[in-house]
């Protein structure tokens, strides 16, 4: 490919403390606990909204946040949880018990509440946001960030900061800096597929078959999953014999969310790949449609609103850092001496094709091998959140150092805050004691996390 040299001067603009790039679950707690600590904090987002896959990806259900006898998040992610049952954001039957006390339980929301809370929450601890705005590239040296370029409608601007958050997903400012990374399908040859997420009205959620329980509810769902969508496969309703589908959550009365279909091989890493991704995604979201219309007591007057403006990314690229989570680490109910937070959810590597041979293994992986009991957890190390021997920079989400396996586990949204809360703090502990992201003291770390409302045990 040929090259050319592009020479022009932008404007600086000075001033920050810590530049975060990316507001999803990550970004947004890394910000926010940031700016309660007392750092200036930009937050860049390439979208019009905070919350990431949750809202522009419409992946509209926080994963586990308990073991089964407590709950395991805290700070942040906590404070969201709370905020949004008050705002009545929540599915009409969802509980605090779902995400306090309930073992594996997922908990449904309206992701246009989800913005409202993280609106509130980044203005009223001081954050700096700016939508719509991409970092494209990165000025570093010696393992040490000096600032970011960042365009948006206004043009280029050179933001130098003291510290820099990637909670890109897609570890791009970490790639662009040049720390070292992974991409998905190295270590597997394969890449964990992608959804193009949905939302659903019309929905009868009175019907009889989903009952006035939530065990009935979850008996009707698993239905559709083990005996109504081998049916339709079966009928050759559908291009793609998909034989997972994690399913239709319900979010208001007459509305759900789907998260539904796979996206086969799609890099993430490649615009051309996430261009077709999205247009399969779309025709495949019409086939769920007739399939629900067609096949689920309920839905005969279901209208499709919308799919995502964002796809739903599983994997692409995930850093080399101070240390790899492994499924070994996973398997050990491993505890370590810098963990940031607990969690409890089980390894949720998505079948790699729509094979019948995939999807017994994604469940035996999923209910049998890689499923902690009651009571159970793992710890998830600062470690996994620096890129080796870097001293400014942190990520965090689902591009933190871990293996394929584990990686299953803790990209979802609880986790995800919870290492932006972890990074948030360690920036600020950084500029405050001059010690470095790879060196930094964390058992000081841990200390003001716990303050912050961190489960840490």
């Amino acid at each position: 490919m040929q090259t050319y040299t592009l020479t022009r001067e932008i404007p600086v603009e000075d001033g920050y403390d810590i530049v975060v790039c990316g507001g999803g679950p990550a970004g947004s707690s890394a910000a926010i606990s940031a700016a309660r600590l007392g750092a200036k904090v930009l937050l860049v987002e390439a979208t019009g909204c905070l919350g990431g896959m949750a809202t522009s990806g419409l992946v509209a259900t926080f994963g586990p946040m308990s073991d089964g006898r407590q709950m395991l998040v805290g700070g942040v992610m906590r404070e969201i949880v709370d905020l949004m049952y008050k705002g009545g954001h929540f599915g009409p039957h969802v509980v605090p018990d779902f995400w306090k006390n309930h073992y594996h339980r997922w908990t449904p929301f309206k992701p246009e509440g989800l913005k409202l809370v993280l609106d509130d929450l980044v203005v009223g601890s001081g954050v700096e946001v700016r939508f719509f705005t991409r970092v494209i590239d990165a000025e570093a040296e010696n393992n040490h960030v000096n600032g970011v370029i960042i365009n948006n409608v206004e043009g280029y601007r050179y933001i130098p900061a003291k510290a820099f958050i990637d909670a890109t997903g897609d570890a791009a400012l970490a790639a662009q800096c040049g720390a070292p990374c992974r991409e998905a399908g190295r270590d597997t040859d394969r890449i964990m597929p992608a959804t193009l997420c949905s939302l659903y009205a019309g929905i009868d959620w009175n019907h009889p078959r989903y009952g006035k329980d939530n065990a009935t509810f979850d008996s009707a769902k698993s239905e559709v999953q083990e005996k109504i969508l081998p049916k339709a496969i079966a009928d050759g309703h559908f291009t793609q014999p998909d034989r997972f589908m994690p399913g239709m959550n319900k979010i208001g009365k007459a509305i759900g969310s789907l998260n539904g279909g796979h996206v086969f091989d799609l890099n993430a890493l490649r615009c051309r790949s996430l261009t077709d991704g999205m247009m399969l995604g779309r025709k495949i979201a019409v086939e769920y449609t007739e399939f629900y219309r067609k096949y689920v007591p309920g839905c005969e007057n279901i209208e499709h609103v919308t799919t995502a403006n964002l796809m739903g990314v599983r994997e692409s690229r995930k850093i080399i850092g101070e240390y790899e989570l492994t499924i070994d680490d996973f398997m050990a109910r491993r505890k370590f001496p810098d963990q940031v937070c607990a969690y409890s959810r089980p390894i949720d590597v998505h079948p790699y094709d729509d094979s019948e041979e995939e999807y017994e293994r994604f469940k035996r992986d999923f209910y049998r091998v890689g499923r902690l009991e009651v009571g159970e957890y793992f710890g998830i190390p600062y470690g996994i959140l620096v890129p080796r021997g870097w001293r400014n920079l942190w990520v965090a989400g689902r591009c933190a150092s871990c293996d394929t396996k584990v990686h299953g586990s803790i990209r979802a949204m609880p986790a995800a805050s919870m290492m932006g809360q972890a990074a948030g703090t360690a920036a600020v502990q950084m500029i405050e004691s001059g010690q470095h992201a790879y060196e930094l003291d964390t058992a000081k770390l841990v200390e003001t996390l716990r303050a912050a409302g961190a489960y840490i045990p």
